[in-house]
């Protein structure tokens, strides 16, 4: 028993140094500004975290270290990709521009089972930009960086790319920030 609450207690300290230095944001609109900002500055798109009721946010910068505490766990289907995703009560990676890893909080479902999403890198490919996702059994999907764009990004992807990126002119899911979201308490009753 004091084995346990001693790496409890070892456990607790060591999250609260990997969060020493940090800015922190509290509340729903300072927190969903301060999510964008990062995601915009690392270079991925809006809609790639859809978090709910936000209540804080932080960031070292020193050292890369991000988290974002919701409310309560929620999923989002990303129609484009077919996947639905869930995500914790709180949200952690360590980030810089084009990627995330060490991902805590973030679970997709492609087919039966869930499965824990650990890294989130954009991958430049010479007819265009994908999202690569890998997992926890150490394998991973890339998807059109379109997939997880709000509408908004779309229309600015498209200018710049002067209309001839086929992956925007049929992009079939619309602003998926708003698509299909689901808490996690929403989906039970729905079974």
């Amino acid at each position: 028993m004091a084995t346990a609450i001693a790496a409890a207690a070892a456990t607790a300290a060591a999250a609260d140094d990997e969060r020493a230095g940090a800015e922190i944001a509290y509340g729903g609109e300072e927190c969903l500004k301060h999510t964008f900002e990062l995601l915009e500055e690392m270079g991925f798109p809006k809609g790639i975290l859809p978090l709910k009721d936000l209540v804080e946010c932080g960031r070292v910068r020193a050292t890369g270290f991000v988290w974002m505490k919701q409310k309560k766990p929620s999923e989002h289907y990303f129609e484009r990709s077919k996947t639905l995703v869930s995500y914790g009560e709180e949200v952690t990676a360590y980030v810089e521009v084009g990627k995330m890893r060490k991902m805590t909080g973030v679970k997709s479902k492609p087919v039966f089972f869930w499965v824990a999403i650990t890294e989130m890198s954009i991958v430049d490919d010479p007819n265009r930009k994908k999202i690569y996702f890998k997992s926890s059994l150490g394998v991973g999907k890339a998807y059109s960086i379109t997939a997880f764009m709000t509408g908004e990004e779309r229309i600015k992807f498209k200018e710049i790319k002067d209309g001839k990126n086929d992956d925007v002119d049929n992009d079939r899911d619309g602003d998926n920030v708003d698509d299909k979201v689901k808490t996690t308490e929403e989906k039970s009753l729905d079974n």
